[in-house]
């Protein structure tokens, strides 16, 4: 197959428009729920289960989560598995669920990194506190160069085989040799990849750098995390930091001082372009991301219901044209 031939096929279904995930037999909807952010002890359950809810009103049928989402680390997926009980246990077979494993998760030598030992003991307690028989997607959250690859690529062909986990994935791999070599590594084991999960914005243009031509290649999906530089492109920080953002109250993932006037500049211009087409500048940081084939959907955080709301609707807007695409990558390289 080549590059030009690589279109995996869309479908809409009612409000979402689904996409093909690489070369599988899997659809994700054009944009998912993480749960990285707002799942933890800091957020109230009836706040967890709104978005949660209007989420899957809107046809966002994936929601992302990883072991040591919280705060504290684990809390996201125990919270998820409260609301896995009262509200979702009959629609599991509409959901995709994916967790991940790879950073710091428990003290001690075999709790983070990529071996065998943390990959087969992390998935099995994921699975207990998120109250479930299998995940849909099971990631390597990041690389790990002093683990061989055939040790961590194993464990993942190990969780499929089990039936833990029906895909696995990989995530923050931006070398694109280092992504190709996992990639290659598992499909020699008879389990292919699924799926890349990268930081991916205009603000962070990292897959475009090489990594898409080995995603295409290889047949391998993308979810992009972050499209929205972690708030830095939802149009909150045009003019400043507002007293409620995350920035100025939460700053765990968002830190004043990253809000550079480099990206509050780019921003700007950005928005001048949203503006131009009636949209907000969250809608077309949504779509940019998404103008590549090989990105099967945008990974999205939210605090209040409102926001999934307005997300969505930047499906209902025109393809950027390739004047536009020109204009935005004059501001942003």
């Amino acid at each position: 197959m080549t590059l030009d031939s690589y279109i995996p096929s869309e479908q809409r279904y009612d409000h979402m428009t689904y996409r093909r995930c690489g070369r599988s037999g899997l659809m994700l909807p054009f944009v998912s729920l993480g749960l990285w952010h707002n799942f933890g002890s800091i957020t109230p359950f009836g706040v967890q289960q709104s978005l949660l809810r209007t989420a899957f009103d809107c046809g966002i049928t994936h929601f992302d989560l990883a072991n040591n989402y919280g705060p504290p680390y684990g809390e996201a997926e125990r919270n998820f598995g409260f609301h896995m009980d009262r509200d979702w246990r009959t629609h599991r077979d509409e959901l995709i669920i994916s967790t991940k494993a790879g950073y710091d998760m428990w003290a001690g030598p075999y709790g983070d990194h990529g071996s065998r030992k943390y990959l087969m003991a992390s998935i099995d307690q994921s699975l207990k506190r998120m109250h479930l028989d299998y995940v849909d997607i099971f990631y390597h959250h990041r690389p790990d160069p002093d683990t061989p690859i055939e040790e961590t690529m194993g464990a993942l062909d190990s969780i499929v085989r089990s039936g833990k986990a029906l895909y696995v994935g990989i995530s923050n791999y931006y070398d694109p040799e280092t992504a190709r070599k996992a990639i290659r590594t598992l499909r020699a084991m008879g389990t292919p990849m699924l799926i890349h999960q990268p930081n991916y914005s205009m603000l962070n243009p990292s897959v475009d750098r090489g990594l898409d031509v080995v995603l295409e290649e290889e047949g391998v999906g993308c979810i992009a995390f972050a499209p929205l530089a972690n708030g830095v492109l939802a149009g909150r920080y045009l003019n400043g930091i507002p007293a409620d953002s995350r920035a100025a109250h939460d700053p765990r993932y968002l830190k004043p001082d990253s809000i550079t006037a480099d990206k509050v500049e780019k921003s700007q211009r950005l928005n001048a372009i949203a503006r131009e087409r009636g949209q907000k500048l969250a809608q077309l940081s949504l779509q940019w991301v998404l103008r590549k084939p090989v990105v099967t959907s945008a990974l999205i955080g939210a605090s209040r219901p409102e926001q999934i709301l307005e997300n969505v609707k930047a499906l209902d807007f025109p393809q950027l044209t390739d004047e536009e695409l020109r204009q935005i990558d004059e501001i942003i390289r």
